[in-house]
Parts: structure tokens; sequence; C-alpha cells
């Protein structure tokens, strides 16, 4: 998701603004003592009284002055500290971000630049018993998308139903015919899930979209953790947080569910495209915290019993599963682009024949469309005879003719999506828009209708960001993983993206948005 706002000078400004000179060290985990603040003045203590989000509900404060139920610790402790605190330990946090080496790659002008990733080090906060209805929604709608998949593949009884049209499958470029007929173990095709969700001014959260083929991010839900334990300590040994920790041996244990190979030690390998890729950071650092090789597509080789083998100094090695993080076109010139150099010759046949694990499977993104996500609700609906616990948020198709003219005459006041682009690229946010981009993109649309879809601008929740000196509201929204093999497991919170300019939406981190720890607090603990 990738929302903007034009914003002059005073507008743009960004957190994160504290002087080189101001910076502190960690030491065994410990902070140091800043260095005097010669050119920030600051307040002595944070005043929520006059911390106001606007018309936009806040994650942290209910009114101003006033803090939610399930925040009421954190506001309480941050109202005891100095703004000259505070900032030291966002610097420590920047500091130990840097060692730990948690870097993410943007590409730009044909460059591959590394940057350290940017964490406010203020949480959001969800109490437990909505996290628990969400929770639920998120497995409801991940159950159906790959009950939806299967059938595409196989039955297509809900195209035969008529609940989803079947011109919007077979134009759609993620729909592989060479996947028709697959059984993969389980009946599931997206073993792993990140579905973005957003909350409105009046406090409902909606599913923004789905992100079923290789969605990122997880990497950066856990090294966030581990910075908030070192620079705010306190506030885990006073509320009882829900731990993230054992995402890896979950993620282990579904990747091993996949294994067509009878025995306890299944060999999983993670496949990557290269040291050049945005996520390699995620790859390697999953790779290592599951025990798993991080292998590339030259180091796979497919052998006439179709059986897949790792090449390693002592020889060929069995693989039995592949978390690969290589999107489809690539995974196998043989069976899709055969100018591929990254994937490996024979894979998806291999796959075919039961012969080693793949997740997620060739063919998910059959339901990343965009223009899918439209009739998730019906897709629920129809697998399981149950309504959605969470709405999608309301969308136009601007392949109906009544939608189109609708999006086409309010522009101004929509978000247009591509039907298969990720990363928040290739949109027109319509408030932040000149009449010459609404042009250009009306164009677009008419040319190719079946690409895109709307949705109205939502005005995204808020919550408390440090910026400099002083606290103030930045919008963000949250990338919950959920994982499906055999069961389910769904990580308590997730990813927290938020906008750090002031009045953006943006919280894409390759476009300038950053992050910060989601906490599950469970307010009824002693």
């Amino acid at each position: 998701m990738a929302f903007s706002k034009p914003s002059g000078s005073a507008q743009s400004r960004s957190c994160f603004t504290a002087t080189s000179e101001d910076k502190t060290a960690v030491v065994q985990g410990k902070i140091k003592s800043p260095a005097p603040y010669s050119r920030v003045r600051t307040r002595s203590t944070i005043d929520w009284s006059h911390y106001d989000p606007g018309e936009f509900y806040d994650e942290i404060i209910r009114s101003p002055g006033r803090s939610r139920p399930a925040t009421k610790s954190l506001v309480a402790f941050m109202r005891r500290q100095t703004i000259k605190h505070m900032i030291s330990r966002q610097q420590a946090a920047e500091l130990a971000i840097q060692e730990m080496g948690i870097t993410f790659t943007v590409y730009s002008e044909g460059q591959n630049i590394d940057r350290s990733w940017p964490m406010d080090i203020i949480p959001r906060i969800i109490p437990l018993d909505e996290w628990q209805v969400l929770e639920r929604g998120l497995v409801q709608r991940l159950t159906a998308l790959n009950m939806f998949i299967d059938d595409i593949y196989n039955g297509q009884k809900i195209l035969r139903d008529k609940v989803v049209p079947r011109d919007i499958i077979d134009s759609s470029p993620e729909f592989l015919k060479q996947c028709i007929g697959a059984k993969p173990r389980y009946g599931v095709w997206s073993h792993i899930c990140g579905s973005d969700l957003v909350r409105d001014s009046d406090g409902t959260v909606y599913v923004l979209e789905d992100n079923l083929r290789v969605p990122s991010g997880v990497s950066y839900m856990l090294e966030n953790r581990a910075v908030s334990k070192r620079v705010l300590p306190q506030l885990f040994e006073t509320n009882s947080i829900q731990p993230v920790a054992d995402y890896p041996s979950q993620l282990f244990d579904m990747l091993a569910s996949l294994s067509p190979r009878r025995g306890d030690n299944p060999e999983i390998v993670v496949m990557t495209p290269g040291v050049f890729n945005s996520a390699y950071f995620e790859h390697a650092y999953l790779a290592q915290r599951m025990g798993a090789e991080l292998v590339e597509g030259a180091d796979l080789l497919v052998g006439k019993d179709d059986r897949v083998h790792m090449k390693t100094i002592r020889g060929l090695a069995p693989v039995d599963v592949i978390y690969r993080r290589i999107n489809d076109d690539f995974l196998d010139p043989d069976a899709f682009r055969p100018d591929s150099a990254l994937g490996t010759p024979g894979l998806f046949r291999s796959w075919r024949k039961g012969k080693v694990g793949l997740a997620n499977a060739p063919g998910a993104g059959v339901a990343d469309d965009k223009v899918v996500y439209t009739y998730v609700p019906a897709i629920i609906k129809y697998y399981l005879d149950q309504d959605p616990i969470i709405p999608n948020v309301p969308s136009y198709l601007c392949i109906n003719e009544d939608h189109l003219k609708h999006v086409l005459a309010n522009l101004a006041d929509m978000v247009v999506k591509p039907a298969n682009e990720s990363g928040g690229y290739g949109m027109l946010v319509g408030p932040a828009s000149t009449r010459k981009e609404r042009a250009l993109f009306a164009d677009l649309i008419r040319k190719n209708p079946r690409n895109y879809m709307a949705q109205p601008a939502l005005k995204l929740s808020t919550a408390p960001t440090l910026c400099g000196n002083n606290v103030e509201p930045r919008h963000l929204d949250l990338r919950p993983f959920i994982l499906q093999g055999k069961g389910h497991y769904v990580t308590p919170g997730g990813l927290t993206r938020v906008a750090l300019r002031k009045g953006s939406l943006v919280v894409n981190s390759s476009q300038g948005g950053g992050s910060k720890d989601t906490w599950i607090v469970d307010t009824e603990a002693g």
C-alpha cells in the first residue's frame, strides 16, 4: 500500500530528525547517556493534552490527554520520560539496528541502495480481545482463499456457479494453466500469507489486500521486537505482551509438514533470487533462524528421478521442501520463462509429481489479483457458508461499466490500483493527484479496465510517533502473517508500517515509510 498527500515544507517534515552529534551508544544492551543537546530545543516531557490526531482514529490516544484502556501503561511511562530521554532511546534503537545489520534495499535510478531499517520506538498496541477476533478473521480468509485456488485449478465449481466470472480468471496473468490438475498436500497453495489491515476513522478494521505469492516483512517484525526489548525493557516487565519469537519454528514445522519423504529430519532450503533482491536480508535471516540452507536456483539440480538435489562440497544432497522467495515466472525455465537464469530446470515437474514441497505453490497468485480481491466476501460465503469476520474495503471494478463511470467521475476521491502490482507502484491516489495525473490515469483505465480497481480513500488510523523533539500522529497499517499447512498459525500482531512524513499515507519502506513494533497486550493478565 502506498498513499500520499501533497504537502509543503511544513507538511513534509519527516521523523527521526535529531542531530548526529546527539547519537547515543548501546553498551551490553543498555543505553549510554546522550550527549548534551545543543541544537534541538525540547519540551521537558510529553504533553498528551496537546496531542490531537484530528478526525483520525488514534491507536494509542482516545482523545487529547486520554489514553485507550490497553495503552495506559505505555502512555503513563512516556509521561514520566523527558523528550531528551525518549530521543536517546530512539537513537539507541537506530544504533542497534546498524549493529545488527538490519537493512532493506531500494531500487533507485538503476542502483541498489542498502539502507538501515527505519523503526519508531513507540509501539502500536492492540488489546488481546480485539486481536483474537482479527485472528479468527484472518484464518477464515486464508482457508477460503486456499479452497478457491484449489478449485480454480481443479473442478472450477465456483466459476460454473457464476460466483466469480470466468473471464476474470481467464484474463488474469497470475492464472497458470500449467497448474491445472495439480493437488498440493492438504489442498493448500498459499502457505504463507501477509494480509494488509487498515483501520478507518470510525474504528472499523478492513482487509486492504492479500499477499499470497511471496509476502515479505516478517523478519522486520521479529527484529523490531528484539530492538524494542533492548531500548524499552521496563515495559516488557510491566505488560503482558504476546511473544512473536516462535515464528521461525512455526514456519519450519509448517514447511516440514510438506515433505514428501517420511522421516523426522526433512531437508528444507530457502530459495532466493540473490543478493540484489530487495528482500535478501529476510531470505538470509529466515534461513539462518530455521537452520535451513540458503540457495539460489543454480545450487539445485533435478535428477532423472525427478528428485531435487542441492549441490554441496560433499556432493549432491536431497532436498525435500523449498521455501521459495522467487516469482513464478522465474521459478523454472522449462515450465515458465525460458530465459530465466534464477530458477532451476525441472523444478515445476518435480513439484507436480510430488517429489518436492514448494511454499508458496506456483499459481497461488491467482487469488492475489486485486480484482479477485473484490470477490473474497462471496468466496468466503461460497466455500465456508460464513460471513466475513473482517470486511473488505468497499471497492469498484473498472471492468464493470457502471463502476467504471463512477470511478472516472470521482478520480479525485479514489485510490486506483493495478490488479497485479505490489509495493505501492502504479497507483493513483486521487486526493494527492494533479488534474493532469488524473487525466493520464483515466486514459490507462479506459485502455485496459480489467487491470484496475478502485477504492474510496480511507482515513487511516494514526499512532504517536517520535518526530524530532516532539511526538506527533502518523498514519499506519498492519501486515499480520498467517501460516497454513496441516493447521494454522497467526503471528500475534505482525508488521506495523508507518508513514514518517506528516500528512502522508506512504507506509512502504521503499517509498519512505517506516515501522513500529506491534504489541498484542492482555489487559486481563495479572
